[in-house]
């Protein structure tokens, strides 16, 4: 995780590892050397915890130039659910345990170095580019994206968590490349491109809309009739059955329960 000083260095030189180069000034020397590696950042909401009556965007609460830089964010929520938490304190129970195990045997497993070799393989000798079907596909995905996001600026009043623009679509270009390196293909096809995108949609486009949009309809220990509020957030432009699964979704989250046979909905977190 970076933090403080060193989450406003690595993002203040986010444009530079775009460019394939990084700058250094250090001790009066400055120079620019070529960059070889990925930004991994990671950041919490100004007020310590996610706040669902908040946007995305003032979650985050950083200038969209600084975003923009990066190919995926993901929003990462700290949600009570028993069997998560009971599966995640036992992972970490067990990498504890097992810690001075793994101390004394520093030996690499065979499975590690083709591991390595296979990542070193792929970034050497594959280097795949998108094909003329790919890319025809992308553009008509990139077009509609903005179009959608028009929509429901005006609509509803949110946009995505930084704006959509070309250096989104080149983002989306680098995962397609990526995915098809991945697989050893020197083409970007069009199933690179459509998982590319749905990587995107799920990260930067902020698909937690609905269930945002669900608990600020509904206060905590209010309840309402499932239809109707169905109904309202349709008519806000949503999509029925999305809206559908994010109340299945925080049903098993014990965020809210269905009364009178399920057709009355009560906030419970």
């Amino acid at each position: 995780m970076l933090l403080g000083n060193s989450l406003h260095y690595i993002t203040s030189n986010l444009y530079f590892v775009e460019k394939q180069t990084i700058s250094i000034a250090k001790a009066g020397i400055t120079t620019v050397l070529n960059s070889r590696t990925s930004v991994l950042a990671a950041a919490n909401p100004p007020s310590g915890r996610y706040d669902d009556l908040m946007t995305a965007r003032d979650n985050i609460d950083l200038q969209t130039t600084i975003l923009s830089r990066f190919d995926i964010i993901f929003i990462v929520k700290d949600i009570k659910m028993y069997a998560q938490d009971k599966s995640i304190a036992s992972h970490i129970i067990k990498v504890h345990a097992s810690a001075d195990a793994t101390a004394t045997d520093s030996k690499t497993t065979k499975e590690d170095n083709w591991l390595k070799r296979y990542i070193h393989y792929c970034r050497t000798e594959c280097h795949p580019r998108l094909s003329e079907s790919a890319a025809s596909r992308l553009q008509e995905s990139y077009v509609k994206i903005r179009q959608d996001m028009r929509r429901q600026s005006n609509e509803i009043g949110e946009t995505a968590v930084i704006p959509i623009t070309v250096r989104q679509l080149e983002a989306v270009v680098r995962l397609s490349e990526s995915l098809a390196r991945m697989t050893l293909s020197h083409v970007a096809n069009d199933n690179h491109v459509l998982e590319a995108i749905r990587l995107f949609n799920n990260s930067t486009m902020d698909k937690h809309q609905e269930e945002t949009q669900i608990k600020r309809r509904m206060g905590i220990g209010s309840h309402i009739s499932e239809r109707r509020l169905i109904d309202e957030l349709t008519r806000m432009g949503m999509n029925e059955s999305i809206v559908r699964r994010a109340l299945v979704v925080m049903h098993q989250r014990d965020e809210v329960e269905y009364k009178r046979e399920r057709r009355v909905i009560v906030r419970k977190a």
